[in-house]
């Protein structure tokens, strides 16, 4: 398990994933993905697959994939967001059979030969300050895959980022309240701060999420560092191309 002591780190900071999860984890969302893992031919794989789902949030992605009759496992390290995605599990009657729940902290996680998918979406990714770090994520799922095993990652990639980020940007929350973000680029395009202000009445919630920037180049060659092979580039869970229409970056690489 991961440990209890207090941390500096952003993403350690369990009340940042609940106070602005209505945003991050809409009910919109949610349908969006459960559509996503019925039908999309990127998560369309061999029955009875072992899918780990790393840094699975509230676990939208959880319910769906065991329903396709995964053996599905979520890694997170909140709390808060282990609690709500056994509550989400526990409402759609997949039980521990079916969804294995684990707090574990993805820089250290391993699990050797024991997945044959990994999965990391939502631009969970580049959380870590040193670049180090976010490599040594890659190197620990290649050793969680057994031989012929697949890791996914979901990002924004540097190249969509670039088409968009301008003027702040507001969303509507189910019970009044509203959240405003900014994306500030860093380190010239290394880096990205998102800055998030919750809204509710009269009071004011703020929180800045930092994270590494990726264009598909750098993403690529560093699954083939890490010791992927047939590492793809895709710019939706469709299977099209990256390029100057896709809305996200999606990187695929195989154990060997």
């Amino acid at each position: 398990m991961a440990s209890d002591e207090t941390s500096d780190d952003w993403y350690d900071d369990d009340s940042l994933w609940v106070d602005f999860a209505p945003a991050m984890f809409s009910g919109t969302r949610a349908e969006t993905v459960a559509e996503l893992v019925r039908t999309a031919p990127l998560l369309d794989f061999p029955p009875g697959s072992r899918v780990l789902d790393l840094c699975c949030g509230p676990g939208l992605f959880l319910v769906p994939l065991a329903a396709r009759g995964y053996r599905v496992t979520g890694v997170d390290l909140s709390p808060a967001m282990l609690e709500r995605a056994e509550a989400a599990c526990r409402a759609a009657d997949a039980g521990p059979a079916d969804v294995t729940l684990v707090r574990e902290d993805m820089l250290t996680y391993t699990a050797p030969d024991a997945y044959d998918v990994i999965l990391n979406v939502f631009t969970s990714f580049g959380y870590f300050e040193d670049a180090d770090d976010n490599f040594q994520v890659l190197r620990n799922a290649w050793q969680s895959l057994a031989p012929g095993g697949r890791l996914l990652v979901d990002v924004m990639g540097k190249e969509v980022l670039a088409g968009w980020i301008g003027r702040p940007q507001a969303v509507d929350l189910p019970d009044g309240s509203y959240v405003v973000q900014r994306d500030t680029v860093l380190d010239s395009w290394r880096r990205l701060r998102t800055d998030w202000t919750l809204v509710r009445g009269e009071s004011a919630r703020t929180a800045s999420i930092r994270s590494f920037l990726y264009s598909a180049a750098e993403l690529h060659d560093l699954f083939v560092a890490a010791g992927f092979a047939d590492v793809e580039c895709f710019g939706d869970f469709d299977g099209g191309p990256y390029d100057q229409s896709s809305r996200r970056l999606i990187v695929r690489g195989v154990k060997k």
